[in-house]
């Protein structure tokens, strides 16, 4: 059996990582409790002690806003680390899984973005995911980076959760319309990570940057529209205060970090590579809402 390690214990990733991945070897879990990635030593030492097979980085720096005052913080985490992880990965032939992020992007493409698109990240927290992704590549080992987009959960800290919280809390929201993305569950991605493991083997020649969202698109408007809708028509005995929600451009909503106006990413190269097709975030959805 493999042995795999994922780093990111309570994220939402990692967390359904440890179900998906179980049948695919012996599964360690390290948190920050167990790993500080701000500590190159503490990354060598524990990742040494496990001699993995797999690298599964779905740890990361994720507080976009507060990212504009904790560069270095944010930077040590999402751009050191990788670079650090990919050294053992090197020495070992260890396969290194990292995922990235749509915001190393400026969005300002019309349509899906690809792989292959120019990067122009707008803020501190695109850009240190990005070096993370730079970082990686350069040390050239065995690698998968699979870049996401608008991640949610039953769990943690994301979107779904906190429009729920809401809902029961006011009658009114505000919700910006005029960015666009895939909610991406990470359920989803969790599955699609254990099935592109299953199908790599042994194989150590891989190097590859891909997209990996769920399929369709709208905007975060349209996303707590159908959480709202969804849940209401599911649970129709469990009270919402929520009567209205309203679209709003970004620009009333200001905050340190700017965002991405499109985040839309093109999934063909994983599915071409690996077969891997998210379903429609729409329907992901629903099935999280239902369980």
């Amino acid at each position: 059996m493999k042995k795999i390690l994922i780093l990111g214990k309570q994220g939402q990733i990692a967390w359904e990582l440890q179900v998906t991945l179980a049948s695919l070897g012996n599964v360690t879990v390290f948190g920050s409790q167990e790993l500080d990635l701000a500590n190159p030593d503490q990354i060598r030492e524990q990742v040494r002690q496990v001699q993995p097979d797999i690298i599964v980085n779905a740890a990361a720096y994720t507080a976009v806003d507060k990212a504009e005052t904790e560069p270095e913080l944010c930077a040590a985490i999402n751009a050191t680390a990788p670079g650090i992880l990919a050294e053992l990965a090197q020495k070992s032939q260890a396969l290194l899984i990292h995922y990235s992020t749509d915001y190393v992007f400026d969005g300002s493409k019309t349509s899906p973005y690809l792989e292959t698109d120019l990067t122009n990240p707008l803020g501190i927290y695109g850009a240190s995911k990005l070096a993370g992704e730079q970082a990686i590549m350069q040390v050239d080992c065995p690698h998968l980076i699979l870049r996401t987009t608008w991640v949610y959960g039953n769990r943690g800290k994301n979107f779904l959760l906190t429009i729920l919280r809401l809902a029961a809390e006011k009658s009114e929201l505000k919700i910006v319309s005029d960015q666009i993305g895939a909610p991406t569950w990470s359920r989803s991605i969790a599955e699609a990570t254990s099935q592109i493991v299953a199908q790599c083997g042994d194989d150590r020649s891989l190097r590859g940057l891909y997209n990996l969202s769920a399929a369709g698109k709208t905007s975060w408007h349209g996303f707590a529209s159908q959480i709202v809708g969804q849940y209401r028509e599911l649970y129709p005995d469990r009270h919402l205060s929520i009567q209205n929600i309203l679209p709003i451009p970004a620009s009333d909503y200001p905050t340190p970090a700017q965002r991405p106006a499109n985040s839309v990413l093109d999934n063909s190269k994983i599915l071409a590579d690996f077969g891997v097709q998210l379903p429609d975030w729409n329907l992901s959805l629903s099935q999280l809402l239902a369980r």
